[in-house]
Order: C-alpha cells, then structure tokens, then sequence
C-alpha cells in the first residue's frame, strides 16, 4: 500500500485545523479587546455624564432657598447621595486602569468638597466657591485626558468648560 497519499492528507487536515484553530484564536482576542473598549467607553461616559449632572444639581440646590441651614445641607447631601456618582466610581474602580481610577476619585472628592462647602454655607460664587469649581475644573480636565489617551481618541486641542474667571472677562457671555 502507498501511505505518500494518505500522509499528505492527514498532513493537509492537520494544517487546516491548526491554522483555523488559529485565525478563530484571534477573532475572539480581536473582539474581547473590541468589547473591552466599548465597555470602557461606556463606564466613562456614564462617569462624565454623572460627574456633570452632580455639579449642576449641587449648585442649584445650594441657590435654592431653604427654611434652615440644617434643610440645605440635608438637601445637598441627598442630591450627592442620589446622583449615582457612588455607583460610576465603583465601576470605574472595577473596570479602568490605575491612572484613570485616581483622576476620576480625584474629581469624586472635588465634588465631595463642593457639596461640604455648600453644607456648610459657603455661597455660590464666592472666592471659596469658585477655587473649589476650578479645583474640579481641573481634575476633570486632567481624567477625561487620560481617558481619551485609554481609548486611543488623542487630546483636545481646548478645554471642556471654561474657567471661571473667564466669565469675568469683557465680552465673555
């Protein structure tokens, strides 16, 4: 009997099995890095978004008026307790990497110290008030950077939000 031709067979089979084994390999690595990517995306964004609905609501509760300083601050700290800053931080730290995990705590704790501040009287738009919203200007500046550096999206060429002293200039709106 002539093996040469039942040898090139199996030799053919093993090499198409062995290179689709391969090429499946990596369509699964090439999608689980895709879907890792999209859900990265998707935890910043509900981070961002929620890091910006938390600062509006805290400045808008704090302009409200109140029947004591006690109600303010109740009202305040629920806001921040009902926002679900809680829950996007904890899928940050669940999800992103080291350096973005530290900016987006940095910003949870700017905002942190805006609701204390407004708790504690500090008035909108004070010296005290504006130096705590550049503090967190800055901070979110500095997370989303590192965000879009994570996601392959490249810089900014221009800030997010302008800075509050900006609105202090002639002409600014």
């Amino acid at each position: 009997m002539d093996w040469l031709p039942l040898l090139s067979t199996l030799a053919g089979a093993a090499i198409g099995i062995v290179a689709t084994s391969i090429a499946d390999r990596n369509r699964w690595k090439h999608e689980n890095v895709r879907e890792a990517h999209r859900l990265r995306l998707d935890i910043y964004t509900q981070y961002t978004t929620t890091v910006k609905v938390l600062g509006q609501t805290l400045r808008a509760v704090a302009e409200r008026e109140h029947p004591s300083d006690a109600e303010r601050a109740l009202a305040l700290r629920e806001a921040f307790r009902d926002s679900g800053i809680a829950t996007a931080s904890e899928r940050m730290w669940l999800i992103a990497p080291q350096p973005v995990v530290k900016a987006s705590d940095s910003v949870f704790h700017c905002l942190r110290r805006i609701c204390d501040g407004y708790a504690e009287g500090t008035a909108v738009s004070s010296a005290e008030d504006r130096a705590r919203w550049e503090a967190r200007g800055k901070a979110a500046a500095r997370m989303r950077k590192l965000m879009r550096d994570d996601l392959g999206v490249g810089p900014l060429t221009e800030r997010h939000s302008p800075l509050l002293t900006d609105y202090d200039a002639p002409g600014a709106p």
